[in-house]
């Protein structure tokens, strides 16, 4: 069996097939490609018509998408359980993964963690109002992923594919210190964040942001 990942290094969603494959435990190939070039990476353009990341390849069957990935990692895979059982938990995990990329992933990474942190470390230009809006936008998010952590079912309950669709995101969210304030705003989703960011793949994942800001 071989498995190779084609992923782009500080992609939150490249981050969380690692964080998956980190828990389950099995040796991958990892393939850097750059979703954002000027002109389409050939290497990316070889196996998706949609020029995104990360794309798994398992013995020449090959997948896009994030969540069809994981899940097609935690079923296929032996290790670790990463669905729960029962119907509401498995529905609570699908909402979690579903809220996060239609309503997060914009606001919360892409205003707030790249025009509040990742623009300035590597000198491109950054708009302080984006950050705003994206706080603004993160509002309803933080509140409905806190209910849900309070719950239990998911998030602070057994270990899920939900909890490593959220830790990324809300790690790069966290990191701009507007973020962070609105997090601590949430005592259910602070205490999931806390025990999140010293969980085995979590560690074993980072991007190395750490090295972007001892150059800056």
């Amino acid at each position: 069996m071989t498995l190779t990942l084609y992923g782009y290094r500080y992609s939150v969603y490249t981050r969380i097939a690692r964080m998956t494959l980190a828990a389950l435990n099995v040796d991958y190939i990892s393939v850097e490609v750059d979703p954002f070039a000027d002109l389409p990476d050939p290497e990316l353009a070889k196996i998706t018509r949609f020029h995104r990341v990360p794309v798994l390849d398992h013995d020449g069957f090959t997948l896009c998408e994030t969540s069809v990935i994981t899940r097609y990692l935690a079923t296929t895979l032996p290790g670790t359980n990463l669905i729960p059982g029962g119907p509401k938990a498995q529905a609570r995990m699908a909402q979690t993964i579903a809220i996060i990329d239609a309503y997060g992933y914009w606001p919360m990474v892409r205003q707030v963690f790249s025009h509040g942190v990742f623009r300035p470390l590597i000198g491109a230009d950054a708009d302080p109002q984006m950050v705003q809006q994206g706080l603004a936008a993160a509002t309803p998010i933080l509140a409905q992923l806190n209910d849900i952590a309070a719950e239990g079912l998911v998030l602070n309950g057994p270990l899920t594919l939900a909890d490593f669709h959220l830790a990324p995101m809300l790690g790069y969210f966290a990191m701009a210190p507007q973020g962070a304030q609105a997090l601590q705003t949430h005592p259910a989703l602070t205490k999931w964040w806390d025990k999140m960011q010293q969980h085995p793949s979590y560690i074993a994942t980072d991007p190395g942001l750490a090295t972007l800001t001892a150059q800056a």
